[in-house]
């Protein structure tokens, strides 16, 4: 191994299941082709040292200086990374890692994840690991204990699993409750089907009181109906919820869980019509039962659906973010420019659009 190389680590979308990974439920997220790459040299001694294109102060240290309450900023998901490998008995040598990356921030496509599963390939391979599917599990917990503890900010998993063990052409199928990942083939590539992400550019945070509302909210109905999660209602113990809100709540988690199952069995059906109809109406159950769309949003949504698109749906926390349509490939551009009309009209600024290709989880660059 030179001591110089190159890695990557891409963004990801959640075909569907949202909001279902705090309820031990199922969620259908792939990789992207927007990514974060890492330019990577080892050094001989002293600190390691990362920076980013996207950010103007480097971090400088060891891997016990990223310990939780010791780094902050962007510099925490990156650095924390080293510190989580260190405390999982990695022996990571000294780095330069200079940063830079294609996904969008605040678009719900898990920057944050796709950094952090950067600095970990870079790490490991800078340990003189290769990565397999073993290795590539181990990194997902060191992405989450940085991102939990140094960060701050709990995660349930769905975007560093789906970044590092992700394959080409297929999505993971995360089941929160006991089961293991698995790939599921998505074929659109094959049926000439595009999936077209757009990023209303309105910044989401999930540190602003909604995504934890929500949260609660489901916890609340869990304990009302005796359960541990929502993961083991049905739709007849949602019925029993007197409170409409907790009642609302429930139902989306417990119909989203079905759609999940739903669509792996319309994907490997090659029902495209069936996967369309799914998405739309994961969508409507998320603006009108889990109350966490926003105009701009369904404004994508609407509007794809009404240019020829199969389906289309939020995804990602919401309160603003990214929305997915699925799409004939000869349809593509239309949508795309209705899209973009219809903001003009709304007096709306220009939406990003980004290619949905289901692609490969974090690796060498090659």
């Amino acid at each position: 191994m030179s001591h110089d190389f190159s890695v990557r680590a891409p963004g990801r979308v959640n075909l569907i299941g949202e909001h279902t990974d705090y309820n031990r439920g199922l969620c259908l997220p792939i990789a992207i082709a927007a990514q974060t790459t890492a330019s990577v040299r080892v050094l001989d001694d002293g600190p390691s040292r990362i920076t980013s294109a996207q950010q103007d102060q480097p971090w400088v240290g060891s891997a016990a200086e990223a310990a939780p309450g010791r780094v902050s900023g962007w510099a925490a998901y990156a650095a924390g990374v080293l510190w989580a490998l260190a405390e999982a008995g990695f022996d990571v040598p000294p780095l330069d890692v200079r940063l830079d990356s294609t996904v969008p921030l605040g678009a719900g496509l898990s920057s944050s994840a796709s950094l952090e599963a950067a600095v970990a390939v870079a790490a490991v391979t800078a340990s003189g690991r290769g990565l397999d599917d073993g290795l590539r599990t181990e990194l997902v917990a060191a992405c989450r204990r940085a991102e939990s503890e140094v960060v701050g900010a709990p995660t349930g998993g769905l975007d560093q699993t789906a970044v590092l063990l992700a394959r080409e052409g297929a999505a993971v199928l995360l089941d929160f409750d006991d089961g293991e990942p698995a790939d599921v083939p998505t074929g659109f590539v094959e049926a000439g089907l595009d999936l077209l992400v757009v990023d209303t550019r309105v910044a989401h945070a999930l540190t602003d009181g909604g995504y934890g509302s929500r949260r609660e909210e489901c916890e609340r109905a869990a304990a009302r109906l005796g359960l541990t999660s929502l993961r083991a209602a049905g739709l007849d113990d949602v019925a029993r919820l007197d409170d409409d809100v907790l009642r609302r709540r429930a139902t989306h988690v417990v119909t989203e869980n079905d759609r999940v199952r739903a669509v792996v069995d319309a994907l490997g059906a090659r029902d495209w019509a069936r996967v369309g109809t799914l998405f739309t109406a994961s969508h409507a159950s998320l603006r009108d039962d889990f109350e966490v769309s926003c105009p701009e949003l369904d404004l994508v949504v609407d509007t794809a659906l009404q240019a020829g698109a199969l389906g289309a749906r939020m995804t990602g926390g919401g309160f603003g973010g990214s929305a997915i349509a699925l799409v004939p490939s000869e349809r593509a551009d239309a949508v795309r420019r209705a899209v973009d009309l219809a903001f003009v009209a709304a007096g709306l600024g220009t939406p990003g659009h980004l290619d949905g290709t289901p692609s490969r989880g974090a690796g060498l660059l090659t």
